[in-house]
């Protein structure tokens, strides 16, 4: 018995080396009990912040009961009235997108490492998209109704400005992403720049373009319906003076075109976006 090894199993040798394994899901187990006590911890502070108080809820229930009861029936009396600010409401988001593309193309492709002619140029491009993202549209419409003046033209300008730091943002990450394969070799056969936009870059993010255009073209029409709650004109303008004047059936009225509205533009664009896929 004193000349035969003794061999160990797989997994069963010293203590030691395979305690080492073992800590891995007791670590793993204490890191999400930290991520669930800090998530509870930070909703609970944001419920205090808030002031929430879902008892107000219980009580105001006879006051949102009485508000529905005085808009039904909707008034479509006034239903011509409303079609023109309906459609100010569209082709605000229609305006502001079109113009948004045709300046976020280029500064996309001034904003994207692998097409930037310069890293001064690149910075340059980033901190101008970021500054029409941070800002809010609404904010942008506030601006441009001081500017010049109520109607939908300050709405399609704010829709124009946030749309470019977003779809800026957006198209210099499909460019980044794309194969250089292309762009590589049309570079080296002497092409110009233009030639080898036109030829590689646009055939390989066309696409991904064409569905975040079409993507971004359904949240502007819905923000046209916001900012006309700050004088930017459309159906927003009209909802908000009628319900100052409490004229709930007329607001019962405006809240069933803007619903046709959003869903109309909702589908339309998912059914485009799924053509060009």
């Amino acid at each position: 018995m004193n000349g035969i090894a003794i061999k160990t199993a797989p997994g069963h040798g010293a203590p030691g080396a395979g305690s080492r394994g073992d800590g891995r899901p007791r670590r793993r187990s204490a890191l999400a009990f930290v991520m669930i006590f800090l998530g509870i911890a930070l909703f609970i502070q944001a419920a205090i912040v808030v002031q929430a108080r879902p008892q107000d809820l219980v009580t105001g229930a006879a006051g949102i009961a009485d508000i529905l009861h005085r808009s039904w029936p909707p008034d479509f009396a006034g239903l011509p009235d409303a079609l023109w600010p309906a459609l100010q409401t569209i082709d605000m988001g229609i305006f502001g997108t079109v113009v948004a593309l045709v300046f976020a193309l280029p500064l996309a492709l001034l904003a994207a490492r692998n097409t930037t002619p310069a890293r001064p140029v690149y910075y340059a491009t980033r901190v101008l998209i970021a500054l029409a993202r941070v800002v809010p549209d609404l904010v942008w419409a506030l601006i441009f109704v001081t500017a010049v003046g109520l109607g939908p033209f300050p709405g399609a300008l704010a829709i124009v400005v946030h749309s470019l730091g977003m779809m800026g943002r957006l198209f210099s990450e499909v460019i980044e992403d794309m194969d250089m394969g292309p762009v590589e070799a049309l570079t080296m056969t002497g092409a110009s720049r233009l030639a080898v936009f036109s030829h590689a870059v646009v055939p390989s993010v066309l696409p991904s373009l064409l569905g975040i255009t079409l993507y971004r073209l359904d949240e502007n029409i819905r923000s046209s319906l916001i900012l006309g709650f700050v004088g930017a004109g459309g159906i927003g303008f009209q909802l908000l003076t009628a319900m100052n004047l409490f004229q709930y059936r007329t607001v019962s009225m405006l809240l069933i075109i803007t619903f046709i509205i959003v869903m109309g533009a909702e589908r339309i664009s998912a059914w485009l976006r799924a053509r060009i896929a």
